[in-house]
């Protein structure tokens, strides 16, 4: 059931394969004896993958270190960053190195930041190992860490080699873990793709079953839309921008809280139903879109209510600091249907406190 699709960046274009078992095989990772690899994971990762990684590799001639850092949210900072980076030092990694991203989303993207910087830049895989690293952060080539005033403010966009999707990882990952990354792949189907929306309302218990056949086809579906959308616009400069559905009320959940309280993957799902209840005020979107969007999101076990703790004016702050506003006005996506979605330019701040109230 192995699956291999292809990010076209034209001199930057890498695979992505998705299969079981693929942290046994060698030659997915495109490396040659002799090669030096660091492997950056994190504590929760470590124990279960780290060292059969590491046997795979040395047996076929790759001589390896590893560097092991925090897991969650709130250590996807300038902190971890320089960890990795000292670890590259420390053990005389050159720019012939390659940096393997063995974790989540967290790992992903500070491993792929640091990768970016060291010696002005050094290759990198990433083997994400949680379902909302395998359908989104993985793929597109931004990196990023946190700052305490916005998320994902400090990064690059630099594109892995390569992309290994090992769905046997997913048997490890805790159900609330699982159902967060299930946020990025239902915003998928509301962005880009009303027929696999459809799929989704059918084949969501198999999914949370962890029914190969389903995750097979769910993850590489995913990956493809979001391939596409990177190969048309890699920079974020127009259309890729609606890959961020939920994410700018979302990013203010996750800052005004604390990197790490709400899941990235359960603020977004609350985010969406903010964006979507801004698309219903806009007239923009039907109620009974808003209705089907809702109960997929509670089917996949998401949360569905805003943390009533947080005060609605809370919310502007951190979404005035979202790298999609321009030149002062408020920049949201938000669905216009389902599988289509816009940007919109200059918002008013009371439809968007009216968005947030009504969830």
């Amino acid at each position: 059931m192995q699956k291999t699709l292809n990010v076209a960046l034209s001199k930057r274009s890498y695979p992505i394969i998705i299969g079981e078992n693929l942290l046994n095989e060698f030659h997915h990772f495109k490396l040659q004896a002799g090669q030096r690899v660091l492997i950056a994971t994190n504590e929760t990762i470590a124990p279960l993958y780290l060292q059969p990684l590491i046997d795979m590799l040395e047996k076929n001639g790759v001589k390896t270190d590893s560097i092991i850092v925090p897991d969650g949210e709130k250590y996807k900072t300038m902190e971890t960053w320089n960890t990795i980076l000292t670890a590259l030092l420390a053990n005389n990694h050159t720019r012939n190195s390659i940096l393997i991203a063995l974790g989540g989303g967290v790992v992903g993207d500070v491993a792929g930041f640091a990768a970016s910087a060291y010696q002005r830049g050094i290759k990198f895989i990433q083997v994400p190992t949680t379902l909302l690293s395998q359908v989104d952060s993985s793929v597109g080539g931004k990196t990023a860490i946190n700052h305490p005033l916005g998320k994902n403010m400090i990064g690059a966009f630099y594109q892995p080699q390569s992309v290994v999707i090992d769905l046997n990882c997913l048997k490890t990952l805790p159900q609330r873990e699982f159902s967060a990354g299930l946020a990025e792949v239902i915003k998928y189907g509301i962005i880009l793709d009303e027929d696999f929306f459809n799929w989704l309302e059918i084949h969501i218990e198999e999914l949370l079953n962890l029914d190969v056949k389903a995750l097979s086809y769910c993850i590489y579906r995913c990956c493809q839309l979001k391939a596409q959308i990177v190969a048309a616009d890699e920079t974020e400069q127009d259309m890729r921008a609606i890959l961020n559905l939920g994410h700018t009320y979302g990013h203010a959940i996750e800052a005004e809280l604390g990197y790490g309280n709400w899941l990235h993957g359960e603020a977004i799902s609350v985010g969406i139903l903010m964006a979507a209840q801004t698309a219903k005020l806009l007239n923009k979107l039907t109620d009974n879109d808003i209705d089907r969007i809702k109960n997929l999101l509670i089917k996949a076990k998401l949360p569905v209510i805003r943390p009533k703790h947080m005060s609605i004016e809370s919310y502007l702050p951190h979404m005035m600091r979202d790298k999609k506003v321009l030149s002062g006005q408020l920049r949201l996506v938000i669905p216009t249907k389902i599988g289509h979605a816009e940007i919109i330019d200059g918002i008013e701040k009371e439809i968007v406190f009216e968005s947030i109230q009504r969830v």
